[in-house]
């Protein structure tokens, strides 16, 4: 991108979740128009954004006139098709860029990239069959747990092996798709870093959010966590490291593991990110603005934490006490989802705790 957006500009958005409704919020905000990519009707994103094309990946004729329509596309999860992404780079720019988005599609990628970055990552091995997974188990260990290397998100697509006898059971779970096997990292407590950078190569970084995960789907997200200065001065260092050995434009999410070793990478997400939700109440400039600024080319916001948050993700059920959660210092975001699903994210509170210290 030579210049800098352009109010009135439309930016492209590939999904139509969640966090695509509240980034087409945040380009609203800017003056600037969004434009969704989304097979599916009545999704959340298409209650804000200004335009909507229903059209499936596979339709090469309805991609090139999406990538024709906007200025810069984005996207809102990972799992988009290599071939839908060749059809839109050859008409608009992609950000963040191919190369982030492969790294993070693939949890064996990942990893290696991370080391080569000199990082540290939990113990992992390649799992394609029965004799690669004896070779993994006899390097990382149980417990562990087996995960597709792709498609997987909020516990889905993975196993747990607490003894090798569980080997069979974890590899019927996979259903022939490649793995990896991962070993249990004891950890003090998981934290996030949701960090930006723009074209220029500026960086900002939110404050540090301390996690906490039930049934493998994140369940609270709260600021500050709970970490020394150093732990929190290496937390964002790590994140800046990443974002420049990838040349990286937009928001990331980048989960970390607080050990008494250390901080140990747990996975990297190149997009707005759930536990980054707090900053819509701890910040002037949260995520969802700081990405479409980003990605637009213009300066950065001022991402400091003015407030202390408790991000919680109301989940299925969750939904029937939204009423009672509407109290003073909670903010309530819902994504408009027709059908309520257990284990699906149906809207999170911010609870505002009080003012930064």
């Amino acid at each position: 991108m030579s210049e800098p957006l352009k109010v009135g500009a439309t930016i492209g958005i590939l999904g139509g979740g969640q966090l695509g409704r509240m980034l087409s919020v945040a380009a609203s905000r800017l003056g600037l128009k969004t434009a969704i990519y989304e097979p599916g009707g009545d999704c959340p994103a298409s209650h804000v954004a200004n335009y909507h094309f229903q059209k499936p990946y596979d339709d090469h004729d309805a991609l090139r006139a999406f990538a024709q329509s906007v200025d810069v596309v984005t996207y809102e999860f990972e799992n988009i098709p290599t071939e839908a992404l060749d059809v839109i780079e050859k008409i608009t720019p992609i950000h963040p860029n191919r190369r982030a988005l492969a790294t993070a599609q693939d949890r064996l990628v990942e990893k290696q990239f991370l080391q080569d970055q000199g990082l540290r990552v939990a113990p992992f091995a390649p799992v394609n069959d029965a004799a690669s997974m004896a070779s993994a188990i006899a390097r990382v260990g149980t417990p562990s747990i087996l995960k597709t290397t792709r498609l997987g998100y909020d516990g889905k697509g993975q196993a747990r092996l607490k003894t090798p006898e569980d080997t069979d059971a974890a590899l019927a779970a996979m259903n022939g798709a490649p793995a990896v096997l991962e070993g249990f990292v004891e950890f003090q407590r998981e934290i996030s870093v949701i960090a930006a950078r723009n074209p220029d190569g500026a960086i900002s970084c939110y404050d540090p959010g301390e996690n906490v995960h039930k049934d493998g789907i994140l369940s609270t997200t709260t600021v500050p966590a709970q970490l020394t200065p150093a732990q929190r001065t290496d937390a964002v260092l790590l994140a800046a490291k990443i974002l420049n050995a990838l040349d990286y434009v937009g928001v990331m999410g980048v989960e970390l593991f607080v050990t008494p070793q250390g901080l140990i990478i747990n996975e990297i997400a190149p997009r707005v990110h759930n536990s980054g939700h707090w900053t819509q109440n701890g910040c002037t400039v949260d995520q969802f603005e700081q990405h479409i600024r980003a990605i637009a080319g213009w300066p950065l916001g001022d991402g400091t934490r003015h407030s202390n948050v408790t991000m919680e993700n109301l989940i299925g059920d969750d939904m029937a006490q939204v009423s009672a959660l509407a109290k003073a210092g909670h903010a309530i975001h819902l994504y408009g989802k027709a059908e309520i699903k257990a284990g699906r994210k149906m809207g999170h509170v911010n609870k505002v705790t009080g003012s930064a210290g």
